[in-house]
């Protein structure tokens, strides 16, 4: 395939990822509006935040992430060579294997709920602690459909299949926010938390439920057996173990920061998760649609070792660039237009503009580190495609223990020391992160050049980016100092597509070509729509 068709198939794929990531995490903002609608930053939420946290544990460590970068590149490699049955009877032994592991998971979790608590959120104690415990036990099962759901993801993205595996969450949070407006009307707030809880169980089921038939139909006749023998199914097993504990010690880093913020003044961990939450939608929707697109296709490269470096390269190059397009305007934002973001989502109900002003402050935080991250994103799926797990391994330790090192300081004794409020530490958790995830990005791009040459983002275009930026922001502030409008989702109605302009024009007018493929690919949807 031509550089322009190769470029053009990852950009259709990357569209796709991205139009169904954009789908679920829209309705996982509906849903996080009115979570904070019912339950703001009291205790109960809390509860909630750190008992949803506990069990998706098991989703992120068996499901997504490590399953994708085991099972995609057996499974896509065996499609492109065109032995559809074996690609058949791989599914099928790993959906019956990731079923067993799983289930003997649940049980455990759902016994030892207790202990775990006391190790991921030591600092919470009597009817926050009591309902911790309640939710997570509830939680669990749920957690173990959404992993099933997870390998129907790993076979549709490699049949090219991305829209729906990446849209079914909205599916999931639809019947959260139905659970939570029709039990939220007439139950107090703790009692709301047990049915939101049983609510997710049923929303996972329906989740896996909604991607099931077009899987088989995919797959025809999958059979549920182990096939232990089979050298790609061991293949897969192989590569789950360090890709297992790769993500397990990304998680742990999550963990880190709901470890510490337990520690700090009630809500802290219920305001750290909608922040978190705000976070991950350009790392979802553009870093991860990117990566998730790439792996597939990066997974069936042919070829010598040199013309497979030489296509590697090139992707990653294209993929890189586009990443940092739309997440450098992104921190930006985040930075200088926090609040107006944090109003416009969350100011409801029991959810006040000082909850909104504590969200602005972590996002800050977190957009230190927001670009070498999902950059870092793209350069572990190169390794994954290259049968590599353990390379992102060591530098993901290097990151947990930075993370944790410079979390504490940044969460715990720095504003102590400063004499600030200690809720400041929430924001010190999130550029902690960042400052580590900057340390793992640039390990990772080092050690892939001594593979296949030299990758990354040109200094000029990051220059570019980060000006047409940061001029963008200072507009939009302006205009929010002058425009007086007093409803939060009216003043982000003005502002924020303010800011977007501004950042898109001056981007084409310097003659980027993202952003000129960008408006290119927006005219010709709406010269269709017109049609």
């Amino acid at each position: 395939m031509g550089e322009t068709g190769r470029q053009q198939g990852g950009g259709r794929a990357a569209s796709l990822v991205a139009t169904g990531i954009l789908l679920s995490r829209v309705s996982g903002l509906v849903r996080e509006r009115v979570l904070a609608h019912y339950f703001g930053s009291a205790e109960a939420a809390d509860a909630v935040r750190a008992a949803f946290r506990i069990p998706n544990l098991l989703q992120n460590l068996f499901g997504e992430g490590a399953l994708s970068a085991s099972f995609i590149p057996v499974y896509a490699r065996l499609l492109a060579r065109g032995d559809r049955e074996e690609a058949r009877r791989v599914a099928g032994a790993v959906a019956s294997l990731l079923a067993m592991a799983v289930s003997v998971l649940v049980l455990a979790g759902v016994l030892a709920t207790p202990f775990i608590i006391d190790l991921i959120a030591p600092g919470f104690s009597g009817s926050r602690r009591a309902l911790t415990i309640v939710l997570v036990r509830i939680f669990f099962p749920g957690a173990g459909m959404l992993v099933l759901s997870a390998w129907c993801l790993g076979v549709l993205n490699s049949h090219g299949r991305f829209l729906l595996s990446y849209s079914a969450p909205v599916a999931w949070n639809a019947v959260l926010v139905a659970t939570l407006v029709i039990f939220g009307r007439h139950e107090p707030v703790d009692q709301l938390a047990v049915s939101y809880a049983w609510g997710s169980v049923v929303a996972s089921t329906v989740m896996f439920a909604v991607q099931l038939p077009a899987v088989l139909r995919l797959t025809k006749r999958v059979s549920l057996r182990p096939r232990i023998g089979s050298p790609e199914v061991r293949t897969v097993a192989r590569n789950f173990g360090p890709v297992f504990v790769t993500r397990g010690v990304v998680q742990l880093s999550a963990y880190v920061d709901q470890f510490l913020a337990s520690w700090l003044p009630v809500g802290s961990v219920a305001l750290l998760g909608y922040a978190q939450n705000l976070a991950l939608l350009p790392v979802s929707l553009f870093g991860m649609a990117v990566s998730a697109a790439e792996l597939p296709a990066m997974s069936g490269m042919v070829g010598g070792a040199d013309d497979v470096a030489a296509t590697l390269r090139g992707r990653l190059n294209e993929g890189l660039r586009r990443i940092a397009f739309f997440i450098v305007p992104s921190a930006m934002a985040f930075v200088a237009l926090g609040d107006v973001i944090a109003a416009a989502i969350y100011r409801t109900g029991r959810f006040t503009t000082a909850d909104a002003a504590w969200v602005w402050a972590i996002l800050a935080g977190s957009a230190v580190g927001m670009l070498a991250s999902t950059l870092g994103r793209l350069y572990s799926s190169a390794y994954y495609a290259l049968r590599d797990t353990r390379t992102p391994l060591r530098f993901a330790v290097i990151r947990v223990a930075l993370t944790t090192g410079l979390g504490y300081l940044s969460a715990l004794p720095l504003p102590r020391l400063l004499g600030v409020d200690q809720r400041w530490g929430m924001a010190g958790l999130t550029a902690s992160a960042g400052i580590a995830g900057w340390v793992e990005f640039t390990l990772l791009r080092r050690s892939l050049h001594g593979r296949v040459g030299t990758t990354g983002v040109p200094a000029r275009l990051v220059a570019t980016l980060w000006g047409a930026a940061l001029v963008a922001a200072a507009a939009a502030y302006g205009a929010e100092r002058l425009v007086a409008i007093g409803h939060p989702i009216g003043r982000a109605a003005v502002i924020l597509p303010l800011y977007g302009l501004v950042y898109l024009g001056l981007t084409v007018a310097m003659g980027v070509p993202e952003s000129t493929a960008f408006v290119g690919a927006v005219r010709r949807r709406l010269g269709r729509a017109a049609r």
